[in-house]
């Protein structure tokens, strides 16, 4: 395994919906001060939209609203090549009709170098997964309850 690879951290991926098409754009200054920080590194980012019809076509990173407030261009070129056509039609078909969605590859850096030391001792990842937070709230809330 080369130096380079030894030292990538866990890559994960999130797909978000845009109901109606509707961007605040808010999570966007706190996605570049991760970047910043070095926490993540984005390896690709795209923005697809679901028409009523069911088709589903790319956007422009750009100002989606053309009032100046969501200027998304400091993501352009955040593409590794990594997302292919078969990956966006798999996010596709989370959307609903009628909404748009990020989808954003990347890099925890942050646990780059805990996850190198895993593989040179010889360890490897069996399974991963996430909680949502919805059911972290209901499992704390059953405890609560049964407790």
């Amino acid at each position: 395994m080369s130096n380079e690879v030894e030292d990538v951290g866990p890559i994960d991926y999130l797909v978000v919906e845009f109901p109606g098409n509707r961007m605040t754009g808010e999570a966007f200054p706190i996605l570049v001060d991760l970047v910043d920080r070095g926490l993540i590194r984005i390896l690709d980012l795209m923005f697809v939209k679901k028409d009523e019809d069911g088709s589903v076509t790319g956007m422009e990173i750009a100002d989606f609203t053309g009032d100046g407030k969501l200027d998304l261009a400091v993501f352009e070129g955040a593409s590794s090549g990594l997302l292919g056509q078969d990956d966006i039609d798999e996010a596709a078909k989370a959307l609903e009709p009628g909404c748009s969605a990020g989808i954003l590859l990347y890099e925890n850096r942050w646990a780059a170098p805990f996850a190198a030391a895993l593989r040179r001792g010889g360890a490897r990842m069996v399974a991963s997964g996430r909680i949502p937070v919805p059911a972290l709230v209901a499992a704390l809330d059953a405890t609560e309850t049964a407790g």
